[in-house]
């Protein structure tokens, strides 16, 4: 993930607030990585504190413009406003594509925290979130 990918993450779950936001990623995938390089920030048509339903239209949206940079939608984020960042079971149980990289980010606690999952079968595994350090950032 790159950090201006992350930093459009944290933004976009911060601004959602008090209520849970979400989103795609554009990507490349490579074998069973994907290296994230687009946000598309969605709406959440639940409007829930406690769940997430991502607009269809912005999925669409979404799909359209990967498909035209020649990406792929490689995950979805959302964030748990009052929770750790690790999925619930509704989010295990509505996971829609074994092959996405779900990220979550917990704004419960005053430092914001980013996890990334695979969600495969019902099982929960977590991956390593690398985001690469630009140059000259601390």
């Amino acid at each position: 993930m790159t950090p201006e990918v992350r930093d459009q993450i944290v933004e976009h779950c911060l601004a959602g607030r008090p209520e849970e936001a979400c989103g795609l990623l554009g990507g490349v995938v490579n074998g069973d990585t994907a290296e994230a390089t687009v946000c598309y920030p969605g709406r959440n048509l639940a409007a829930s504190r406690t769940l997430y339903e991502l607009d269809p239209k912005d999925h669409l949206l979404a799909d359209r413009h990967a498909e035209q940079h020649g990406l792929e939608i490689v995950g979805v984020f959302h964030s748990h406003t009052h929770t750790e960042a690790y999925p619930s079971p509704t989010d295990v149980a509505r996971a829609p594509d074994p092959f996405w990289h779900y990220v979550l980010v917990s704004l419960k606690d005053d430092e914001t925290v980013l996890r990334s999952f695979r969600i495969r079968d019902g099982q929960i595994t977590e991956e390593q979130l690398e985001t690469p350090t630009l140059i000259g950032e601390l």
